[in-house]
């Protein structure tokens, strides 16, 4: 029982794996120690560690990510840590209580974790500032040192040791160290292999010896496919979906299978598990494949200087496949490169129809009207419509889809046109921009260039004309007025999915359907 449990506030509970026998236990709430080889001295009544309970989850969270690979449950429940096998569990007592030992970050006897004698490690949070990104490392690397493990250090070319701790190199969200070496001031800290503190010719192989025989702890079972074959299918949630898989073992490969029944605008992302922005806390670095239907790599996704990998693509209709595995960087091999992810992806459907321009001349009263599109469907029908006030249409003229261009004899002195085209395979309906004849001239009003947005909307306008870009939902995204010419409206701000482009001259107002990638 904790010396200080009627004092202060209990942790919160947390678990890495509650069904895993052996158990890391980070006790943050005081504890009296006596009959240990710690105590030389005699009892030592271990203050708490001074962290509130959003720090208390913070270190959880990153030591459980650092020991995700193997069998073994972080916890902060006391009475998990008790039901563990009394050689397969370490206390690791994060305390203020620093004096009976001196100044360090933390302490260890190395192979404790077997002992079965009740000699937990030791992290002095007020040493460590109370900052829990060191008390996280600290907690990581004294319990490495339990089930065994020495430093990770650095040797010159002549065999000398240069640093007891290897400090690892880089900077920002892949800047990296081992977790034996020296962590704190590294986002990505992870297992390595390399000379160890007993020798420049002892090569430590940390997850050999966190796995051998000794410790009785095994690496995860593998939770996805290795690959297309036994690919585990993405299930859709609407347009959106998200699948969890972690990277467990050495040249693991997780592999899913996406089936597009149209032509789609594709965004995927596989993020690791992390505490903060820029991925702070994770023990990962994704890559991602993308592969047809062949088993064809048609696409490799690896920021290099990011943890995460990012996919915005447009994919015809068809069967794919999704390959997520770890990688290293500029700063580490692939060795260490383990832990969770998640892998969140949507869909949204390209127009079939864009690029729908309508053009219109008058000459005496024949009129011209000529169109093009660009359509990724079957045009099942094409209807020319007319309307006197630019409002109410009316059929004039069905036309077979491969035609262009239609001649009209009309004695209206004022006349508005438009083209309605209905696709095959959806069965959807686009129109295209509205046309003015005022019985002397044609006047194309205002158009979108490009029915896919990126950054921008390009818009060719015949006037001046007020202009609103709305979001799926109505919302308002920018306003203005175009002017004659070619018009670029900024879309940055808005979200990927659905754009509603509306445009009116005071008389009439009419709507696009855009798509933003």
């Amino acid at each position: 029982m904790s010396a200080y449990s009627n004092g202060y506030a209990q942790s919160p509970l947390f678990n890495s794996d509650s069904s895993a026998a052996a158990t890391i236990f980070l006790d943050f709430d005081g504890h009296y120690v006596a009959g240990t080889s710690w105590n030389w001295n005699g009892p030592i009544s271990a203050a708490p560690a001074g962290l509130d309970a959003a720090g208390i989850k913070e270190v959880f969270n990153r030591v459980a990510e650092d020991y995700r690979p193997f069998l073994i449950n972080v916890t902060t429940d006391s009475t998990r840590y008790l039901k563990a096998p009394l050689n397969q569990r370490v206390r690791v007592i994060v305390t203020s209580s620093s004096e009976w030992y001196g100044r360090a970050g933390g302490v260890a006897f190395i192979g404790s974790f077997t002992w079965g004698d009740e000699t937990p490690c030791w992290i002095f949070s007020t040493l460590l500032q109370n900052k829990p990104k060191y008390v996280a490392e600290a907690c990581s690397h004294e319990a490495g040192h339990t089930l065994g493990l020495q430093h990770q250090s650095v040797y010159d070319q002549n065999g000398i040791k240069t640093a007891e701790y290897n400090a690892g190199g880089g900077e920002g969200e892949i800047g990296w160290a081992p977790i034996m070496g020296v962590g704190y001031y590294q986002n990505l800290t992870t297992w390595h292999v390399g000379p160890s503190s007993a020798g420049c010719g002892v090569i430590q192989n940390d997850l050999n010896v966190i796995t051998s025989q000794s410790n009785g702890i095994q690496l995860r079972d593998d939770d996805h496919g290795n690959s297309p074959l036994v690919a585990t299918p993405i299930k859709m949630q609407g347009v959106s979906f998200q699948v969890n898989g972690q990277i467990s073992k050495a040249l693991d490969v997780d592999a899913f299978k996406l089936v597009l029944d149209r032509p789609n605008a594709v965004r995927l992302s596989a993020v690791p598990n992390n505490v903060g922005i820029g991925n702070l806390g994770a023990d990962i670095d994704l890559k991602i494949f993308i592969l047809n239907n062949r088993f064809d790599t048609i696409g490799t996704y690896n920021p290099s200087n990011l943890l995460d990998a990012v996919i915005d693509t447009t994919l015809k209709q068809g069967t794919y496949y999704l390959a997520i595995t770890a990688t290293g960087n500029a700063y580490h091999s692939d060795y260490g490169s383990l832990g969770d992810y998640a892998l969140t992806g949507s869909v949204q459907s390209l127009l079939p129809i864009h690029e729908f321009v309508l053009k219109a001349a008058d000459d005496k009263g024949v009129r011209t009207l000529t169109w093009n599109y660009t359509s990724d469907e079957k045009v099942r029908s094409l209807n020319i419509e007319n309307s006197t006030d630019g409002k109410s249409f009316q059929s004039v003229s069905l036309v077979a889809s491969d035609m262009k261009n239609l001649t009209l004899r009309s004695t209206d002195s004022r006349a508005y046109y438009r083209i309605k085209a209905v696709t095959s395979l959806t069965d959807q309906t686009y129109y295209s921009n509205i046309v003015h004849i005022d019985g002397k001239s044609t006047s194309l009003k205002a158009k979108a260039l490009n029915t896919l947005v990126k950054g921008s909307l390009r818009v060719t306008s015949s006037g001046s004309y007020a202009y609103q870009l709305l979001d799926a939902k109505g919302a308002s995204i920018s306003a203005g007025t175009l002017t004659a010419g070619i018009n670029t409206i900024d879309a940055s701000r808005s979200s990927r999915g659905l754009l509603l482009l509306r445009i009116t001259d005071g008389a009439e107002s009419w709507t696009e359907k855009l798509i933003k990638e």
